[in-house]
């Protein structure tokens, strides 16, 4: 049996538990060493990505997820953790530029450090298509399809946000995986009464479905769903189970042109873990 011994820090982009690897390893390897650190015996998360140095001039950090997908929190975590060993100060802010799987090209995200968190601001990349999609009879007009180059999302307007309705939810992810051969599946329940979220993401390749606390993914997936139904530009402050997230979607002339979301990360914790294979 062989030890892996990984270097990681822990943070909390509106509570979605991440592991930033810092130590090098395969790709192949990565969803296998996330599948361990990320369990409930392990460190646990509800994600796990890899910093890996950047192939650009100019690029501060890259960020590798474990399924090779683009996550938005993901990014933000990374980019608060540069600017934490850049020595931002209070009340300061700064721009760290990455690179990022599952984007085409860099990402500059505005970070602020509003201690003891790093407020953080992120240009998504834009779906390639937002299409009606009915889920049920009664759905009709207040669900989407948001399709991105490595995910699938669907966007689906409920004041329900009980088991049932979630259950619901899961069995319509297994369906779209059998469908879809992308990285990640998400099913977003949006409540506009009340201005909540609750994000389902899906991972077939590491064998993971997690009711995550927030998702800045999911986040952009709204905003566009939003712009595209009120046939305009939108601003929202959006409530997820882990905090409040802001999305901002520019929609001129009948096309999406800008997604932005913004949070709030914490780094909680870092140190040594050990992956027994």
């Amino acid at each position: 049996m062989t030890v892996k011994e990984i270097d990681f820090v822990k943070l909390s982009p509106t509570q979605n538990m991440t592991l930033l690897v810092r130590t090098e390893h395969p790709v192949g390897e990565y969803p296998d060493i996330a599948t361990a650190i990320m369990s409930v015996g392990h460190v646990h998360a509800e994600q796990v990505g890899f910093i890996r140095e950047p192939t650009l001039p100019g690029v501060d950090a890259h960020l590798h997820m474990s399924a090779d997908e683009f996550c938005g929190n993901g990014c933000m975590a990374l980019a608060a953790l540069v600017a934490s060993k850049q020595g931002l100060r209070s009340d300061g802010q700064t721009d760290i530029v990455l690179e990022a799987s599952g984007a085409q090209e860099p990402i500059r995200c505005r970070v602020e450090r509003r201690y003891p968190d790093y407020y953080c601001q992120l240009p998504m990349p834009l779906p390639s298509r937002v299409e009606p999609y009915l889920v049920e009879a009664q759905d009709a007009g207040r669900s989407a399809l948001v399709l991105y180059e490595n995910s699938v999302h669907v966007v689906i307007e409920t004041e329900r946000l009980d088991q049932e309705t979630k259950d619901r939810a899961e069995v319509l992810a297994k369906q779209l995986e059998k469908t879809w051969s992308v990285p990640l599946i998400g099913v977003m329940l949006y409540s506009p009464g009340r201005k909540q979220l609750a994000p389902l993401i899906s991972i077939p390749s590491l064998g993971c479905m997690i009711w995550e606390k927030s998702c800045g993914s999911g986040m952009a997936s709204l905003g566009a769903y939003l712009a595209m139904k009120a046939g305009g530009s939108v601003m929202a402050s959006i409530t997820q189970p882990g905090g409040t997230m802001s999305v901002e979607a520019q929609y001129v002339q009948g096309v999406l042109k800008d997604l932005q979301v913004a949070g709030t990360v914490r780094i909680v914790a870092e140190g040594r873990a050990y992956v027994h294979a």
